[in-house]
């Protein structure tokens, strides 16, 4: 089965104060380790998609082997960069059965966690802190669903009452510099 992934990384990490995408965990940036835990788990192609400060990222943070699509869009929020990152995919990996939908801010995402999801054939949604969310996998049949989103929610709707399964720590995400320190904390992460 051939799976891409969508890597949606253009928020503007107001809350962080810098963009997110190039704090380090572990000796790489958040961006980094997003898309090699996507390639590792077999994404064909791995789309990221950047919109604020995409420059200062794209000039920091080394994206060899990705597809990077800019979203001039990003302030109406998570579904444009949703929407341009299955139309990105749609272009080129046509022949995609799925992809997975992930942020770059969830540091408990694996590899294996990645290739479970890619192994249903519905919408699967990973959960954690008592809901579903992403990363998620959609199969091409939902395209056309994720590409009326709008808004700030993403996906969260088309996830509701997806099947799931469990991401331990799914909860920790990077939003503030005391994320940062705290997922540092709980993975061991220097």
């Amino acid at each position: 089965m051939s799976v891409a992934g969508v890597v949606l990384a253009a928020g503007a990490s107001r809350r962080m104060g810098s963009p997110k995408q190039l704090q380090v965990l572990h000796g790489e940036t958040l961006l980094q380790r997003a898309v090699r835990v996507a390639a590792e788990a077999g994404c064909s192609p791995v789309v990221v998609v950047l919109g604020a400060e995409a420059e200062k990222i794209r000039a920091a943070c080394p994206l060899e082997d990705v597809v990077v699509v800019i979203n001039g869009g990003w302030e109406e929020g998570m579904a444009s960069s949703l929407r341009l990152g299955v139309e990105t995919c749609r272009l080129v990996a046509r022949e995609a059965d799925g992809l997975i939908v992930m942020t770059c801010d969830q540091p408990a995402v694996t590899a294996d966690h990645l290739r479970e999801l890619m192994q249903r054939k519905d919408v699967t949604a990973s959960r954690y802190a008592g809901r579903n969310g992403v990363p998620a996998f959609f199969p091409s049949s939902d395209f056309d669903a994720l590409l009326k989103l709008h808004g700030d929610t993403g996906a969260r709707d088309l996830l509701a009452n997806a099947e799931a399964i469990d991401l331990e720590g799914g909860e920790v995400d990077i939003d503030t510099a005391d994320d940062l320190e705290r997922a540092r904390e709980w993975f061991g992460m220097l």
